[in-house]
């Protein structure tokens, strides 16, 4: 009878390992890893990823590379030049709570984001917006103060203009949080544990195509070395960013390698700068701004630290971003002139290798976020750089929200910067300039148009006229650039590594967005 019992319960333990084995193979389940955890998705905030957000919340419109898609609404028509837009809604859409999606679901999205207008003040449309009506059940009408070009394009942004069923609003309102997340995307939020992991399960009744994947593991992995060692033992079958706090791009080399895992770069996205403020002691001459442009040597920058897989940055946009296709002058790495303008402006090289200007050391700070492994890297060589032109550069890493706070105050010298990529280059960008909270405003103080500047943003983003806009986005480009407020490194590339047998990874148009509901996985032999 013990020895029925003990082959009993080996065969049972036998047959469980092999079913769970079994379970592990066919799972339809792909294990995502992030660095962040998603926090609060709500779209009509900035506290969640935004990866996340796109997955549960979706647009009236989608941005892509041919341009402006239907989505919620299928149909939309522009009128009184441009102040009015009628958009047609889809009537098979349903949130994932069971509401229907109709125009007054729409209207009362659209009012709870106007009622915190000033957290979204940096997207121009909404200051633009006078007002929104109902037309009929399945017909939104959207009435702007003023013609305003990038309308359409902000609508489909990843936030704020993404639409929650409205069980989840609390009083009516989105601004202090929601009850639920339930929106109209292909997945639904299931289960979150902070800082560990988030479950996103399958929406099997959305409208639109449903996803191949039965669920997504968004698994939190704080340490870069942790991530790597979970995609190498199968933990993990995907990563997917665009800048070092996921991965750095020496080990995305080595990773491209290895024959258990593959790699995909996305096109150029966004721009790698060094921002210099113009209104701090020494970095305020435009002299010694032109001198730090001259020293660092992005081409080293782009062979030595991101492995060739970005191309130099001349100007602060590549010519392939809207707009901005047009001549600048090329400041090269040239060490000679680098010097010659720092003695020009009363710096003098001292036996200790580094210039005094009136006794004072000329000594600047360049502050980067600590938790992205690439800009520390690029930091540290950027230090080397200007020691070379007799600058003592301190580096300091810090954390995210401290990080963001310094470009909020304005308390630095230089800061590492990147651009939001398209579709928010250039127009939303360029609107945040305007904008005391973030780092290029701090940055730009100091110059002396600044006043034409911020008033010259305004008139493009108003300006209904193709050309006159062309030569407003010129005037400015070609002002920012001459007074070196920024140093562009790098045009910036999403990184994938994966398992191979995650298929049909492909790239949204912004770097923001991973399209997970494109993917599918193929089943073990």
């Amino acid at each position: 009878m013990k020895k029925l019992l003990i082959l009993t319960v080996t065969f049972f333990a036998i047959f469980m390992f092999i079913g769970c084995q079994e379970n592990k193979k066919e799972s339809n389940e792909l294990t995502y890893a992030s660095t962040k955890d998603i926090r609060d998705i709500n779209p009509h905030l900035y506290r969640g990823e935004m990866a996340a957000q796109n997955m549960v919340f979706e647009p009236l419109i989608i941005n892509t590379q041919d341009g402006i898609k239907p989505w919620l609404a299928k149909s939309w028509q522009i009128k009184e030049n441009g102040k009015k837009y009628i958009f047609k809604l889809r009537e098979d859409v349903l949130f994932t709570d069971g509401v229907k999606l109709d125009a007054n679901v729409i209207k009362s999205n659209f009012d709870a984001i106007l009622e915190n207008k000033v957290r979204h003040a940096w997207l121009e449309l909404v200051n633009v917006i006078d007002s929104t009506k109902v037309i009929d059940k399945y017909t939104f009408e959207l009435n702007l103060k003023s013609p305003y070009y990038p309308t359409l394009t902000e609508l489909a942004m990843t936030r704020p203009f993404r639409f929650v069923s409205p069980k989840c609003f609390k009083q009516n309102e989105t601004k202090n949080g929601l009850s639920c997340y339930s929106g109209t995307g292909p997945w639904i939020l299931k289960e979150h544990n902070k800082n560990s992991f988030a479950l996103f399960e399958r929406n099997n009744n959305y409208w639109n195509k449903a996803p191949k994947i039965s669920s997504i593991k968004w698994k939190v992995i704080p340490n870069h070395q942790a991530i790597l060692l979970a995609l190498q033992k199968g933990e993990v079958d995907l990563i997917f960013g665009s800048d070092g706090d996921m991965i750095n791009l020496n080990a995305f080399t080595a990773l491209k390698k290895e024959n258990s895992l593959k790699t995909l770069l996305s096109n150029p996205i966004a721009s790698r700068a060094i921002l210099i403020n113009t209104k701090r002691e020494i970095t305020k001459d435009s002299q010694v701004r032109l001198a730090l442009a001259h020293a660092i040597n992005k081409e080293a920058i782009i062979k030595g630290i991101l492995n060739n897989s970005e191309s130099v940055a001349n100007t602060l946009f590549s010519k392939t971003t809207p707009y901005s296709n047009i001549d600048l002058k090329t400041k090269e790495f040239n060490l000679k002139k680098s010097n010659q303008l720092l003695k020009d402006s009363g710096w003098i090289l001292k036996d200790d290798n580094f210039r005094y200007k009136d006794g004072k050391l000329l000594e600047l700070k360049l502050y980067y976020n600590a938790n992205n492994a690439q800009e520390k890297v690029i930091s540290e060589y950027i230090q080397s750089n200007l020691k070379d032109i007799g600058v003592n550069l301190k580096i300091i890493g810090e954390e995210k929200q401290s990080f963001l706070d310094r470009q909020k105050s304005g308390n630095f010298d230089l800061q590492y910067a990147l651009s939001w990529g398209v579709p928010y280059d250039p127009q939303s960008f360029i609107s945040s300039w305007r904008v005391p909270a973030h780092g290029d405003y701090q940055a730009q103080m100091g110059l002396k148009r600044k006043a034409w500047l911020d008033d010259t943003i305004q008139d493009i983003l108003t300006q209904a006229d193709e050309e006159k806009r062309k030569q407003l986005y010129k005037e400015i480009f070609t002002y920012i650039h001459q007074q070196n407020v920024y140093i562009p490194l790098s045009y910036s590339r999403t990184k994938v590594v994966f398992n191979p047998r995650v298929k049909n990874i492909t790239f949204n148009l912004s770097q923001y967005e991973i399209p997970f509901e494109k993917m599918y996985l193929e089943k073990t032999k």
